[in-house]
């Protein structure tokens, strides 16, 4: 998936407007009496502790556990108490998510918690306490067959993102809400303005995603950290396996009691709908929300970090190229972090910059944060590069092709084809993964075919996602590839493979926002783990072989055959410095990060009809001139490199926090 340059961020009515302000200040008299400037950022001048809190159970039409009524989904609000008595009505910041009970939110595990009537105490996370103050209502909503709330969990389903819809209905008047989970009187969001922000990390993030793709009305603007776009991506990649389970596995980790009890029908459906042969059924199309971005009308203020091997990189590139085609307005911090909330790298600034955005969508400010610039890059551990659009601007497919060196198996990578009749040869390890390759990737090692340009004479930076057309001919029945690009040189970078994915956790906290004791506001601090290394790998793709002539249905290979496949890269955006190599490694299974395959084949890649195709910055003038220097060389010599092996387990489920 080539990720395309969208269109300016800034919207054309804006520009109007601006015009339309300019010239009235130029045609207002001299001396004339000149209007207070409009407010510029909400205020903390509201009560936290006097703030209303409560539940509200809204109907969602659906009946997932067939009791014969319909699901209600619990909403738990926290609002400012001093707009409704003055009669004006506030916005809302909303977070639906399946952990509020199971697992908890943020990197300290928060749960909601009750006092002895079943009124909210503890709402997860500073939301509440930053924002209440400041004019705003934050509403944490159970997804259906979670906590308190009716219904089946569905892993991104109808249910899923009927549970968050049917909320943002209730806040604009088309759906009903009521005071118990059964019976209960009707209540009103007559305190609501019907401005709406959905935010939330990985599943959380996920419901925004889709929420957002079905045009609902009020929703404004929504903030996915970490999020999936598509399930199908998350559990596979071009038909091999991610992981050797399914949306069953998740769905009974984080469902209530009554819904293990009353939903087997569904948790049924997640597993005859997901098969592990990696084929696209119908269960996938219900949960691909990108093939719905033509439909979404809230802004995006997307965050992803760079090394998240949970939900990789992959969901946010194709889901940023889908909004860019339909003119969303959209804003994206990019993180040198694995699966990471930005509170937890960039607290300060995020804060901010958040309160900004949601001032701008939910409450009208004209503060400037959508002509602000589009992209915010972690280039090193804690210091960030801006852009005015993303992939950055001047960016191009360019390709680069391997050949063979002078050292079997070191091979090289530069701007003219391979010869025909050019080959390489892997053999699939599955013990073996993309450090290792990177480690021996001047040494000729069984496990996979290298490639590396000499030391660039020039920064080369790749923003956005490439591809790898390979063509390989393998020796079983069974296959899968992998193709990962390296930046080859030392560096100081996040260690995303530790615990933390990229942070340590302090003891000191800090608060942020008004508290109370059973909510105080305050987090432990963090800082940036980091780790010094040889190589850095900033890019991946895999796939199943068997799935090269059919995507969408995988078949068994015929030994001796060639097949042709393109790869495609995961997004990511890097600068390789002056006098680091940059490298091509395909290889088999990549252990940790995909499942091997039945059989254990040797593939034989023909180089005449491998190609990369990478997102350079510059286009290939810019290539060029980074390649103008030493030209590639066989480095056989090499004694391996130190860098950071993934996770054993980088899907942390259940919540990846």
């Amino acid at each position: 998936m080539t990720i395309r340059l969208g269109p300016p961020h800034t919207p054309w009515k804006a520009l109007v407007g601006a015009a339309v302000l300019a010239l009235l200040a130029l045609l207002a008299a001299p001396g004339a009496v000149t209007a207070a400037p409009a407010p510029r950022e909400s205020k903390p001048v509201y009560s936290y502790a006097n703030a209303i809190r409560e539940t509200v159970w809204v109907n969602t039409g659906l009946d997932g556990d067939g009791d014969g009524r319909p699901d209600r989904v619990a909403a738990d609000i926290i609002r400012p108490a001093e707009p409704a008595r003055q009669g004006r009505r506030v916005p809302v910041i909303m977070d639906a998510s399946p952990y509020y009970s199971c697992c908890g939110r943020g990197n300290e595990s928060q749960k909601k918690t009750y006092d002895a009537q079943g009124r909210p105490v503890q709402f997860p996370l500073f939301y509440d306490n930053y924002f209440v103050p400041r004019g705003y209502a934050t509403v944490l909503v159970d997804l259906a067959g979670t906590n308190r709330s009716d219904g089946c969990i569905d892993v991104g389903g109808r249910s899923d993102v009927q549970s968050a819809r049917a909320v943002v209905d209730w806040l604009n008047g088309r759906a009903r809400g009521y005071t118990a989970r059964s019976g209960g009187k009707p209540v009103t969001a007559d305190w609501s303005n019907g401005n709406t922000g959905m935010i939330g990390k990985s599943w959380d993030a996920t419901i925004a995603n889709g929420v957002a793709a079905t045009g609902v009305p009020g929703l404004k603007t929504i903030v996915p950290i970490a999020g999936i776009s598509s399930w199908y991506d998350y559990y596979f990649a071009q038909g091999a396996a991610l992981y050797d389970g399914g949306p069953d596995g998740l769905a009974a980790a984080v469902e209530s009691p009554a819904a293990h009890k009353n939903c087997a029908a569904v948790q049924r459906k997640l597993v005859e709908g997901a098969p592990r042969n990696g084929d696209w059924t119908d269960l996938w199309t219900e949960r691909d929300y990108v093939r719905h971005a033509d439909r979404v009308r809230a802004s995006v203020f997307l965050v992803h970090g760079m090394q998240d091997l949970n939900v990789r990189t992959k969901h946010f590139g194709q889901w940023w190229d889908a909004l860019a085609r339909h003119g969303v307005q959209r804003k994206i911090w990019l993180s040198q972090t694995g699966h990471v909330d930005p509170f937890d790298y960039r607290r300060a600034d995020w804060v901010r910059t958040l309160h900004q955005w949601f001032d701008h969508y939910l409450m009208g400010y004209d503060n400037g944060i959508e002509r602000a610039p589009m992209a915010d890059v972690e280039r090193a551990p804690d210091t960030w590069a801006t852009d005015a659009r993303w992939p950055a601007a001047g960016t191009a497919a360019v390709p680069l092709y391997p050949r063979t060196g002078t050292t079997a198996g070191v091979g090289v990578l530069n701007n003219r084809p391979a010869p025909s009749g050019q080959t390489a040869v892997l053999t699939d390890d599955p013990a073996l993964g993309e450090a290792d390759w990177a480690a021996a990737v001047d040494r000729a090692t069984p496990a996979k075919a290298g490639f590396t340009t000499g030391p660039l004479s020039a920064p080369l930076r790749l923003s956005g996602a490439g591809t790898v057309t390979v063509t390989a001919t393998p020796s079983t029945t069974s296959a899968h590839l992998s193709a990962v690009l390296v930046d080859l040189g030392p560096d100081t970078i996040r260690n995303y493979g530790a615990d933390g994915e990229g942070i340590v956790t302090r003891t000191n906290s800090t608060c942020w926002g008004a508290g109370t004791t059973g909510d105080t506001g305050c987090f432990k601090e963090t800082a940036a783990d980091v780790s010094k290394v040889g190589f850095t790998v900033f890019s991946r793709g895999w796939a199943d072989l068997g799935h090269a002539t059919d995507p969408q249905h995988g078949h068994p290979l015929t030994p001796g055959k060639p097949y042709t496949l393109t790869l495609q890269l995961a997004a990511s955006d890097h600068v390789v410095p002056a006098g680091h190599r940059l490298a091509l490694i395909v290889g088999g299974t990549d252990a940790n990060l995909i499942d091997p395959p039945a059989s254990r084949p040797t593939l034989t890649l023909d180089l005449a009809r491998t190609t990369a195709r990478l997102p350079v910055t510059g286009g290939a003038p810019a290539l060029a001139r980074a390649t103008a220097g030493t030209p590639a060389v066989d480095r056989p010599t090499g004694t391996g490199l130190k860098g950071i092996a993934p996770p054993a387990d980088p899907s942390r489920l259940p919540n990846g926090d």
